[in-house]
């Protein structure tokens, strides 16, 4: 038999040797991949290896849910407060049927105060004469519940200041607050305000000096100068409490809000410790303020300085020879009447060689001084320039 060398047989065998190279190659090509991916893929435990440990994480309180650390100014702040808390007061009064109503300063049955150190004794509190204004009895609450019944000692209507006197609880240890310096304030510097706003007790509020030398009227009508303005939360119930400075003194007595809700619109007022300063001594002393009295009312001239308008009769200005308006008759036929005529009056000019032109220029002047000391009016009459001494005396209780 004829064996048939078939063409194709050649042409196959080479396509076979070429099928298998290729697909040596290929193996080759897939087993270099395979181990490049088994180099960059993470290593995976064995059924017989120990599953490796991960590092031990550093936790925080944050990452446990625990509680969030406070910032160094929220423990300054609860620092000062701690301190401070114990020594504000609540006080509420019952008042007489008569209500007294002012724009200036809203008569209040509640407030707040604090405890003071004094040379006199324990048991003396600082707070505005508005809470206490007309009460006929008066409670201070203490921190703990404690409530004991307080006696006015004594009040200044001029700068809006009361003192009261508690016996103290023997089982409270109440540490009075110190005492800053608010001429030291600055707008801008950071305050705290502690009191009882609608009767939320010791409750802590901040803000800063927004202002400081403003002027605002007390309840007698007089100006109080060199206010504190803050946009710390004040509310009714606050006022009387203390306005603290960082490093946990009282620069300011809580007093007064610019709002007509009278709620706090982001503008307060308070009275500067240093003013306090000098009225507590004379109120716990004297159970009032004794500022010296010039004896007269006047009104600024047109032309300059104070026209007198009117001197009080036996006063300290009546006795040193200040003249007042003339009081002229006229007469036209049957008919007759009189009239003041300012222009023969004393026209004051100057007060110890310090112009004066505004009357509240002229009170400052007056109440930096003491009773029984001399000051000398220069005054213009009937074209002459005259120095008169006038010796202070001391004023009537508002």
């Amino acid at each position: 038999m004829k064996v048939c060398d078939f063409p194709g047989f050649r042409a196959g065998h080479g396509f076979l040797t070429l099928a298998v190279t290729a697909l040596l190659a290929n193996t080759l090509f897939a087993s270099t991949l395979l181990a490049q991916a088994a180099a960059a893929a993470p290593t995976l435990p064995s059924k017989t290896s120990k599953p490796e440990t991960p590092a031990k994480k550093e936790t925080t309180k944050e990452s446990t849910g625990g509680r969030t650390p406070l910032t160094e100014e929220e423990k300054l702040y609860i620092r000062i407060y701690k301190a401070a808390n114990r020594s504000v007061v609540n006080i509420s009064s019952v008042s007489s049927a008569e209500e007294l109503m002012t724009n200036a300063m809203p008569s209040e049955g509640f407030g707040s105060g604090f405890m003071l150190k004094t040379e006199a004794g324990d048991g003396y509190i600082l707070t505005n004469h508005h809470v206490v204004r007309g009460a006929s009895h008066l409670l201070v609450t203490f921190y703990d519940g404690t409530t004991v019944q307080a006696n006015l000692v004594g009040f200044d209507a001029h700068t809006d200041l009361a003192v009261l006197k508690i016996n103290p609880p023997k089982n409270l240890a109440l540490t009075p607050i110190p005492l800053g310096d608010s001429s030291e304030l600055e707008v801008g510097r950071r305050v705290l305000a502690i009191g009882n706003p609608f009767g939320f007790d010791r409750t802590l509020t901040e803000g800063i000096v927004s202002s400081i030398g403003r002027t605002i009227k007390s309840e007698n009508g007089r100006l109080i100068k060199g206010i504190i303005q803050t946009d710390a939360a004040i509310n009714p119930g606050n006022s009387g409490g203390p306005l603290l400075d960082l490093s946990g003194k009282v620069v300011g007595i809580n007093t007064a809000i610019f709002s007509g809700t009278r709620q706090s619109s982001g503008i307060s007022f308070a009275i500067p410790i240093n003013i306090a300063k000098n009225i507590i001594p004379q109120l716990i002393e004297h159970h009032r303020v004794l500022r010296p009295e010039l004896g007269l009312d006047a009104i600024p001239d047109e032309r300059g300085g104070l026209r007198v308008l009117r001197v009080s009769p036996g006063g300290p200005a009546a006795q040193a020879g200040i003249q007042g308006p003339k009081i002229m008759v006229y007469r036209y036929g049957d008919m007759e009447w009189r009239q003041m005529e300012r222009g023969f009056a004393d026209l004051i000019v100057a007060v110890d060689n310090q112009q004066v032109n505004s009357i509240d220029t002229l009170m400052s002047y007056i109440e930096s001084k003491k009773p029984s000391q001399v000051v000398t009016l220069t005054v213009v009459r009937s074209n002459r320039l005259l120095k008169i001494p006038v010796k202070l005396t001391v004023s009537a209780q508002d």
